[in-house]
């Protein structure tokens, strides 16, 4: 049984790595949906993929550091589908291996804005829809956030304040039937790939640090946990953090 059949699901940056993995995930339970991102090509190559599940997907171009973004963005999906049950707040940039000492303003305004911004415009644009009905928020968190990784300084200070966004409006919100939950990956997507071959001696420690000995797949690892969230299943879950990493934070 599908237990996502009927719902439509926003996911950003889900043209590619974590995001597309989370996509598959969802579609493969059922949900229409939305995926955004600034890369047109690479959204019309997903959505084909997606497709091949039997739903229907629509590709929005967006600039998720953008309030004006956010809000089109949830427009067109209640103009498309007339409502929204579950949003996927995945797209960041960031610029990783910068010690705190060496943070610019370009780097701290690129990181903040993509992923709390980001998060926090796409949650409140669509609070009215999901205050309607109840749904679910599924947020990105990191675990350089919760160990303080070296090099990842507003990285890890961005994710962690999306953890706390997360919680508070978890409490917020849940009088609405609205659950607010985040999720730590530990994934190969293409940008990790690119960062981990640059850096080798982290590789190595990535996946010393991994009880199950390995780093894990978008779409296999990652894309099941995100799907639970959204679903039936979850329906008691909110304000968690859950860490799909193989193992390398246990809290």
């Amino acid at each position: 049984m599908q237990t996502l059949m009927g719902k439509v699901a926003i996911v950003t940056g889900g043209g590619q790595g974590v995001g597309l993995g989370i996509a598959h995930a969802l579609a493969a339970e059922g949900a229409s949906l939305v995926i955004t991102g600034r890369d047109e090509s690479r959204l019309r190559d997903a959505a084909a993929e997606l497709r091949a599940h039997g739903v229907e997907v629509l590709t929005l171009t967006a600039d998720v550091r953008k309030r004006a973004s956010a809000v089109a963005t949830i427009a067109a999906t209640i103009e498309r589908f007339g409502r929204l049950d579950v949003l996927v707040n995945n797209a960041q940039s960031s610029v990783p291996g910068t010690p705190v000492d060496q943070l610019d303003d370009e780097v701290i305004s690129l990181t903040l804005e993509s992923g709390l911004l980001g998060t926090l415009y796409h949650m409140q644009a669509a609070f009215p829809y999901l205050k309607a009905n109840g749904g679910s928020i599924i947020n990105l968190g990191s675990r350089e956030g919760i160990v303080g990784g070296a090099g990842f300084g507003i990285y890890a200070a961005t994710k962690e304040a999306i953890r706390a966004l997360s919680r508070t409006a978890a409490r917020e919100w849940g009088r609405y039937g609205i659950r607010v939950n985040v999720i730590c990956p530990a994934a190969l997507s293409p940008k990790a790939v690119k960062y981990l071959t640059e850096h080798p001696d982290h590789a190595e420690y990535y996946k010393a640090q991994t009880a199950l000995g390995r780093l894990g797949d978008p779409r296999e690892d990652i894309g099941p946990v995100a799907a639970f969230l959204a679903s039936p299943a979850a329906h008691y879950v909110t304000g968690q953090t859950l860490n799909a990493d193989g193992g390398q934070v246990m809290l």
